[in-house]
């Protein structure tokens, strides 16, 4: 697995939109603006993407065009990452243009650099993992970059830090504080701090005990079940079949894997749902053990906790509920493909290898 540099203040930082439309519209426009102040302030120098700000419309209608910039800005050695406007729901269409592309595939493994972002980008992190680059299941530029209050949240910030520091490995803990979503995203809402609640329950083991040790793997649960079954690209095969972009059973032996819920809150039925195709497919037997993000809102927590439960009754892999990632606010970094030791009894998680090319 080939892993990035670090950022340092003057690299250059590619925005994307590899998904839905919304930088681009004329109500995001001061999103827009605070989200290229904040980079600016980081020190970074913040590249649009020729496509990124097009609007809904046309980045729907024009898969091409998101892939295009996505293979620009990995063709640019200048450009030390990339960061994700925000997710979707439609992602997959970019893979067929991207993994038929031998120029782009040859640039992932030749030019890496950070790439960022959460939700439906799974399934970019997906794709670039087979290509055999570390990504990170972190920060979006709409709702982390350009957070509405007069800063980042400090969570999410202190990891996002993390793109600029040479470290040894690090800690994932649970933050002390909670957000709620808010109501409106609009002009009005600069400036005003979010609603937010002290963490009660902090990370909770759901299911099993003792200390793993895997490479972490993942994301929101709903684009992993869309591609196990069957999403297709204009009545072709399954791109993720197509394209052998799901893990192995020899390889999914050596995960850990992490799994969060997005912005639909999806009701307790349809997790199950979800869940149950990841137990046919004896996924849960074969992972090392199982990280799962703090619901939004905490929307049907405890709903959600019964229905692993009641999943995982004969399966002895571990589960950590409520972890800070994914669609709940605020959100930490999590790299794919890194060693990571979970500690289910002492409900720690540790990254144990630099996760920058030194």
């Amino acid at each position: 697995m080939v892993k990035p540099k670090k950022l340092n203040k003057g690299d250059k930082i590619a925005i994307v939109s590899l998904s839905r439309g919304l930088l681009g519209m004329p109500f995001c426009k001061h999103e827009l603006d605070i989200a290229i102040k904040r980079l600016k302030e980081f020190g970074l120098v913040p590249v649009i993407m020729p496509n990124a700000l097009k609007d809904m419309d046309y980045i729907e209608k024009h898969p091409e065009a998101r892939a295009s910039d996505l293979k620009q800005a990995f063709m640019d050695n200048s450009i030390k990452a990339i960061i994700t406007a925000i997710g979707g729901i439609d992602t997959y269409k970019t893979i067929p243009y991207l993994m038929e592309d031998e120029e782009f595939k040859d640039a992932v493994r030749n030019n890496p650099k950070i790439f960022t972002g959460f939700s439906d980008t799974t399934n970019n992190h997906l794709m670039l993992n087979r290509l055999g680059l570390s990504t990170f299941y972190g920060p979006c530029l709409l709702v982390d970059i350009a957070e509405l209050d007069n800063d980042m949240l400090p969570y999410t910030k202190e990891y996002f830090e993390k793109f600029f520091m040479d470290e040894d490995g690090f800690e994932i803990k649970a933050s002390p504080l909670w957000y709620s979503d808010r109501k409106s995203y609009g002009p009005e809402e600069i400036g005003k701090p979010r609603e937010k609640h002290q963490e009660k329950h902090g990370f909770e083991t759901l299911n099993g005990s003792g200390v793993v040790t895997g490479k972490l793997y993942g994301g929101c649960i709903e684009s992993i079940y869309d591609a196990f079954t069957g999403t297709s690209f204009e009545d072709e095969p399954s791109v993720y079949e197509k394209y052998g972009i799901l893990p192995t059973e020899e390889e999914w032996k050596e995960k850990v894997l992490f799994l969060e819920t997005s912005e639909l809150a999806i009701k307790p039925e349809e997790l199950e749902k979800m869940l149950m195709e990841f137990k046919k497919r004896n996924i849960f037997n074969l992972v090392k053990g199982l990280i799962v993000g703090k619901p939004i809102d905490e929307k049907y927590y405890d709903e959600y906790k019964e229905i692993y439960r009641k999943i995982f009754v004969d399966i002895d892999t571990p589960v950590l509920f409520n972890v800070n990632f994914g669609h709940s606010v605020p959100r930490c970094i999590i790299p794919y493909d890194a060693m990571a030791t979970i500690d289910y009894d002492n409900k720690r998680i540790i990254i144990n290898d630099p996760i920058f090319d030194k």
